[in-house]
């Protein structure tokens, strides 16, 4: 779907080409649709092809090498989720597993779009968990810490 805006005139015209069949495109103009007959037909970009891919068959089960162990970076802890409101980049983590917070309490600092966003606490609480450090790029929505 392609969107133009048209000046015909002096007249504004938002243009929609919703698709073109063979020498027949379906667009909508100004929010009214039409179905336009060109003087040739348009040619059709070549559409990738699918392929299904079939998964590997799985291999036995081997013995795990001893080894250290791998800590993973934080599970979440049981509790209320502090989400991130927007995506960013964690600038300063002002808390630690086990510290006491109140709701308004500032828990993450976010950059995004070049301002400084402070994350607070939405309840009261121990901090049960804190999954990003600083430097952490995060999307939306994902869990920054827990308060349990």
């Amino acid at each position: 779907m392609s969107n133009y805006q048209y000046k015909v005139n002096g007249v504004d015209y938002q243009v929609e080409i919703e698709e073109i069949e063979g020498n027949i495109a379906k667009v909508t103009v100004n929010g009214k649709p039409f179905e336009v007959e060109l003087a040739k037909p348009v040619k059709a970009k070549p559409q990738p092809k699918r392929v299904q891919v079939q998964a590997p068959a799985a291999a036995p089960a081997a013995e795990p090498e001893k080894g250290p162990a791998i800590k993973p970076k934080a599970a979440v802890g049981a509790g209320n989720k502090v989400l991130a409101p927007l995506p960013g980049t964690i600038t300063d983590v002002k808390v630690a597993v086990g510290d006491t917070v109140k709701t308004g309490d500032t828990v993450i600092v976010l950059e995004a779009m070049k301002m400084q966003n402070n994350i607070e606490a939405d309840c009261d609480g121990k901090i049960t968990s804190v999954l990003v450090t600083r430097g952490d790029t995060v999307m939306e929505g994902a869990t920054l810490v827990t308060i349990g």
